[in-house]
């Protein structure tokens, strides 16, 4: 395959995407060491979702993650670029949409909750696709990220930037469908904003209150605001 740049050109990252949804949600949990499982958990925790509310999960590949966030009892609804990753979560029962990030099919303040999870890298315009989530949301309504970071400690920091170049996309041929997107991912990690960059970008796209908590060491962190 033609890897994706990281001008992230959206036809190039969603036929990435497609190539790697057979096998997607195996290879995060290997090249995690498992702590996928536990990030979504304390995202869930985080988002703090009630019955009766409305919640978008965004980039949601093959919708584990809507799945999971479903049994909160509120009404949560996939949406994801990429076709290949939607059709690997048909079984989930949950509502799967197809849809751009920067041009969400769904009306303004249709939703109480929006969330991403180790996606927002991937949209083409970053501030772009903030704004279109403000845009869905309802006042007051909360936004949480879930997306790689920069490791607090920078020994460890070192560590883990040479095992993304190095390690990540050796692991990944031993489980990954297409083992060369993740040359792609791990540059897409290493050239993302830090947390208080990410934390501005959120802040100057229509969100308010923004804080942010390190997971794992800062490998990820949940990043939560509220619609202003």
């Amino acid at each position: 395959m033609t890897r994706a740049s990281l001008e992230k050109r959206p036809n190039e990252v969603a036929a990435m995407f497609d190539q790697v949804a057979r096998r997607y949600d195996l290879t995060n949990t290997v090249i995690s060491f498992g702590q996928d499982r536990r990030w979504r958990a304390l995202t869930a925790d985080v988002l703090d979702l009630r019955p009766g509310e409305r919640c978008l999960d965004l980039a949601a590949g093959t919708a584990v993650s809507t799945a999971e966030l479903a049994h909160s009892g509120a009404e949560v609804i996939a949406c994801d670029f990429s076709l290949g990753m939607l059709r690997e979560g048909l079984d989930r029962g949950v509502p799967l949409v197809a849809g751009d990030a920067m041009h969400l099919p769904f009306p303004d303040a249709a939703f109480d909750a929006v969330t991403i999870s180790l996606g927002l890298r991937n949209v083409a315009d970053t501030a772009a696709g903030l704004a279109e989530m403000a845009r869905v949301t309802k006042p007051g309504g909360r936004l949480v990220v879930l997306e790689f970071s920069s490791p607090t400690w920078a020994p460890f920091r070192t560590v883990y930037t040479e095992y993304l170049m190095r390690a990540l996309p050796q692991v990944a041929r031993t489980v990954s469908s297409a083992p060369d997107a993740y040359v792609y991912l791990a540059e897409s990690i290493r050239a993302w904003p830090d947390q208080a960059g990410l934390a501005g970008l959120i802040a100057a796209n229509g969100w308010g209150s923004v804080r942010w908590r390190n997971l794992t060491g800062g490998i990820v962190a949940l990043h939560h605001a509220i619609k202003s």
